[in-house]
């Protein structure tokens, strides 16, 4: 009897031990059920893309401008950049002062060639730019500067509704001319000249024509 109680008491103490480490036990993996993630990264919203306003569709009966340069010849003197900084010095302005269209050709067209467009053309204002050589502004360097020549057919009878010229140099009234800075006969430099004389040769026709929009109050 006296040997059977240590036994029973290192046995009761076994057994509190053994529930005392499962209690451990069952928290320690309860407190690893429970721990949250760490919070994921938002996913950034993507930001939508501007709807492009829809440009209105142009009937055929919609008056326009088509801006094109004159044929050059073998013994032009002008280079195609040239042309083509006055054409599209005319053809922006005319975007910008009035309502109407403007097309821009990207091939030369002769004299006949607008004729016939803009009587084929009903709705067509037929605008035609040329370079001619400025003879009275030779430069001791032998170099000339040029006039810009406008003419604008009328759509459907091709008839002369404005015509003249503008100047490279824009300084320039009749024979006097004033002189240039350094750096000024560099082609780039050139070409924002004759770009002007192009914006004041669309200004003169628009006015010819009483065709600019009313400025914005």
């Amino acid at each position: 009897h006296m040997n059977v109680r240590p036994t029973v008491t290192v046995f009761g103490v076994f057994v509190a031990l053994l529930v005392a480490f499962c209690c451990l036990t069952a928290n320690a993996q309860s407190g690893r059920r429970q721990a949250k993630p760490p919070p994921s990264a938002p996913v950034p919203t993507p930001t939508p893309e501007p709807t492009p306003t829809p440009k209105p569709k142009r009937s055929d009966s919609d008056m326009h401008f088509l801006v094109a340069t004159g044929d050059r010849t073998a013994f032009d003197y002008a280079p195609l950049t040239f042309y083509e900084a006055a054409r599209n010095g005319c053809a922006d302005r005319l975007r910008d002062k009035t309502s109407l269209a403007v097309d821009v050709s990207q091939r030369e067209m002769s004299r006949g060639e607008a004729i016939k467009k803009a009587k084929d053309g009903k709705s067509t204002y037929v605008v035609l730019i040329n370079l001619v050589v400025d003879r009275m502004s030779a430069s001791s360097d032998g170099r000339y500067e040029f006039e810009v020549d406008y003419v604008v057919f009328a759509p459907g009878t091709a008839k002369v509704l404005a015509s003249g010229r503008t100047y490279e140099n824009s300084v320039r009234r009749g024979p006097i001319s004033v002189g240039r800075p350094p750096g000024s006969s560099l082609p780039t430099y050139r070409e924002s000249l004759l770009r002007r004389a192009g914006e004041d040769a669309a200004d003169r026709i628009l006015k010819s024509l009483h065709l600019s929009d009313p400025s914005p109050t």
